[in-house]
């Protein structure tokens, strides 16, 4: 585990970690959940993915949005927080440039890493975990003709409170993407955390293997 700091644009500066196994064969950027409830690069969901990510050698980094534990800046209502996703990605091509990368987040991280893909025209394969389609705390998702052709992995518990599957299945068929049902499981994942990180990790490496 490897503690460092990303400067971000208007003079923020980001605390953020990395989890690196002994031998990583791709890296993923993970972005934590909304930051005016609770969300940090230390939610449980985010430590637990991370642990199996890194069993199963990808490098993952994690940072805190701004105004976020012991990150400089002030929340923007994610409108700034896009230029966070960009700082972390870059820092990530710079330190394992060789690397494989993908990008991806739990619920706003998902949405905002997703509007970063379609602000900055990047095509890295993106996985999300209960990313809001619509929100009144989270702004949209972007339409299918503002995102370049990528793998795209979205997970869903069919008893999230904030979006239903269908809704997940409706945008995804509309972007290309594939979906990834946990029977039983709400917003939370309380209980599953491995299995959501076995998702991810087998997204992760199906975009590689792809490429």
């Amino acid at each position: 585990m490897t503690d460092l700091i990303i400067p971000s644009p208007g003079y923020v500066n980001l605390e953020a970690r990395w989890d690196v196994p002994d031998h990583p064969n791709h890296a993923f950027v993970f972005c934590h959940p909304h930051p005016e409830h609770g969300g940090s690069m230390d939610v449980p969901l985010l430590e637990g993915v991370t642990r199996t990510l890194s069993a199963r050698s990808v490098a993952v980094l994690r940072f805190n949005f701004r105004g976020v534990g012991g990150s400089t800046g002030r929340w923007s209502g994610g409108i700034d927080e896009i230029d966070d996703v960009a700082a972390a990605v870059a820092t990530a091509r710079m330190w394992y440039p060789d690397l494989p990368l993908v990008i991806g987040g739990w619920s706003f991280g998902g949405a905002t890493s997703l509007r970063w893909i379609a602000r900055d025209r990047e095509d890295l394969a993106w996985v999300g975990i209960a990313a809001p389609i619509s929100s009144a705390l989270t702004p949209p998702l972007p339409p299918r003709e503002a995102l370049p052709a990528a793998s795209r992995t979205f997970i869903i518990g069919d008893r999230d409170q904030f979006i239903t599957v269908p809704e997940v299945e409706e945008y995804a068929a509309a972007v290309g993407g594939h979906v990834e049902v946990i029977k039983g499981s709400d917003h939370f994942f309380f209980y599953r955390h491995e299995r959501v990180g076995d998702l991810v990790a087998d997204a992760v490496a199906g975009a590689v293997n792809a490429g």
